[in-house]
């Protein structure tokens, strides 16, 4: 529909209208039948349309009856133009058929006369028909509410305490209708939001239709938006994975004027805070279900509920720890992983881990936190320094959790080291700052008023307004088929990574091929450094390998072999066995023949 800004400004400039009253009534019915026509313009649509075709048609036959035949090619260029703005198959259609009838109308009457018979009557039953579609349409009927309801405001204002403002444009669409408005000097959006209850009341809406959102450009406006009917009042079910990279961002649902919901999460902690039953898992699943169509991202988890919640993706989870114990070994080997690959990248001045299907992101999923923190206090140890150093390197956490206050997030730094903050319903309106910070309650996030599961407020980089979203729904169907079509495709971790866990450096995986096998011969013949001083001390026969022997299979310096023979070394992955002669140390070198 057409916005109301030009008209405000073209109202606001102009000349105001003036009738003058000289006591005569006949002025006095005119001035009142021309406010009465105006304030009921859209119902009097169809009837001046009408009246427009009779002039038209009278002019016509008068001064240019040969036009008659470009009559219907204005009311086709009318037609084209209209229809392009209208979004539903059956206005298209009423505004086709109205445009070819009045087309042709006006052709006859140009060229035989508006009064010849049966012209008169066919114009009369056509407005008629035509009418009643118009008079019932949904649209027209939400615009002339919006119509009263700007003439309406000054008094809605003063009655909820924000007179003064008044309404710049206003538009309607899909769910209601939203207006930009601007406030008297000293007021700002953190007043409306306090006000919205009464903004409700005094617009006569259902309870939870308002939205107010602050302007990005203007301290002194914000946006209102008012929504007849729930966007999200059904389920939406789950399209699918689609982020191609753990770069790219995710889709995780859809926001109330059906944008949808795209989240990044590479390098970013995440938290998804709400309470039971408001839909916690099934978002999670949404966030994994994304992840593990991502070529470059290795999936740990952690499901102290015995592998009730992410049980069903462990083909696609590199690791899964159900058990406390099994929690804090997963956790400590992550904590391995960061400083493997700090190290590793500060040998290489290198500042980003940058994510591919031969060196992938570490994504580790935890839910319910609060169990961990409470049953494995060493496991949130390991988390909190994984939050601390864990992005640059591209290891992240992805945790869960009820409440997640600081105690039951195990008194660390986990909290505020989290980018991406979910909140779906909570029970109070203070655990809306346990979620998305402090203050943000007072800022208008009010996660307490979500009615519905799946419903939440994303707060992260890029995304600072509370706008209401709903999280797709997967079902157990859909994990069945997304584990089906992605599980043969995971990546493994990375060989530097997996050389740095304890026993499973003997396992490090060999680099995948490309697609097809279509392979650089320079590549075949330049394997990775790592990986090949790696195989290099494994082979390695008892009196081990000089570093000339490692530097001519690498294609490394001698300061890069010593480094790295250096760090084997610390981490008990290999051994001097004579001046100058390195091999593997045991358990990792495979069994003599």
């Amino acid at each position: 529909m057409r916005a109301y800004g030009r008209r405000a400004r073209r109202s606001r400039n102009a000349q105001p209208l003036m009738i003058v009253a000289d006591g005569s009534p006949l002025v006095d019915a005119l001035a009142g039948l021309v406010r009465l026509a105006f304030r009921y313009r859209s119902e009097l649509a169809p009837l001046t349309t009408a009246l427009g075709l009779e002039i038209a048609a009278v002019w016509l036959h008068a001064a240019h009856p040969a036009w008659w035949r470009y009559a219907p090619v204005a009311v086709l260029a009318v037609l084209v133009t209209v229809v392009r703005r209208l979004d539903r198959a059956e206005e298209r259609w009423y505004a086709a058929v109205l445009a070819v009838g009045a087309g042709a109308w006006l052709a006859a009457a140009a060229r035989s006369g508006p009064t010849r018979p049966p012209l008169p009557t066919l114009l009369a039953v056509t407005t008629a028909a035509g009418a009643v579609p118009w008079w019932t349409h949904r649209r027209r009927r939400v615009r002339v509410r919006v119509d009263r309801t700007i003439r309406a405001w000054p008094g809605v204002a003063e009655a909820v305490g924000l007179a003064g403002s008044h309404v710049l444009s206003a538009v309607v669409d899909l769910w209601g209708w939203r207006a930009r408005m601007t406030l008297r000097p000293g007021q700002t959006v953190a007043d409306v939001v306090a006000h919205v209850p009464a903004i409700e009341s005094g617009l006569g809406t259902r309870p939870g239709a308002v939205r107010v959102e602050a302007d990005p450009a203007h301290a002194g406006r914000f946006l209102l938006r008012v929504l007849a009917e729930d966007p999200h009042a059904s389920a939406i079910p789950w399209p699918g994975a689609s982020a191609p990279s753990i770069g790219a961002p995710l889709d995780l649902g859809v926001y109330e004027d059906a944008g949808s919901v795209r989240v990044t999460f590479l390098r970013r902690h995440a938290l998804v805070g709400g309470i039971a039953g408001s839909g916690k898992s099934g978002l999670l699943n949404v966030i994994v279900g994304n992840l593990v169509a991502c070529p470059d991202v290795v999936l740990w988890g952690v499901d102290l509920k015995g592998g009730m919640e992410l049980g069903p993706w462990a083909s696609c989870l590199d690791r899964l720890a159900t058990t406390p114990a099994e929690a804090a070994a997963l956790l400590h080997d992550a904590v391995r992983v960061v400083e493997a690959r700090a190290r590793a990248m500060s040998e290489r001045n290198a500042r980003l881990w940058e994510p591919t299907r031969h060196a992938p992101a570490l994504v580790i999923v935890i839910d319910e936190y609060a169990e961990l923190a409470e049953n494995a206090p060493a496991a949130a140890s390991s988390a909190d320094s994984v939050a601390r150093r864990g992005r640059a390197v591209a290891v992240t956490l992805l945790a869960a959790t009820q409440r997640p206050t600081q105690q039951a997030m195990g008194k660390g730094a986990v909290r505020s080291q989290m980018d991406i903050r979910i909140c779906l319903r909570v029970r109070e309106r203070k655990d809306t700052d346990l979620v998305l910070g402090q203050g943000a309650s007072a800022a208008g996030w009010h996660a307490h008023t979500l009615d519905a599961p799946g419903k939440f407020l994303v707060s992260a980089e890029g995304l600072d307004r509370p706008r209401r979203a709903r999280a797709y729904l997967i079902t157990d169907d859909d994990v069945r088929a997304t584990v089906l079509r992605h599980a043969p495709g995971r990546p493994p971790l990375d060989a530097l990574s997996a050389a740095a866990l304890p026993g499973d450096a003997d396992c490090a995986p060999e680099p995948a091929a490309e697609p097809e096998d279509v392979v650089d011969a320079e590549l075949v013949d330049a394997p990775d450094p790592e990986l090949a001083l790696w195989a290099a001390l494994l082979d390695a026969a008892d009196e081990g390998l000089t570093v000339p022997d490692l530097m001519t299979t690498t294609g490394m310096g001698r300061t890069w072999i010593y480094d790295r023979l250096q760090a084997h070394a610390r981490a008990d992955r290999a051994h001097q066995v004579a001046r100058g002669r390195w091999r593997a140390a045991a358990p990792h070198r495979p069994p003599s023949a």
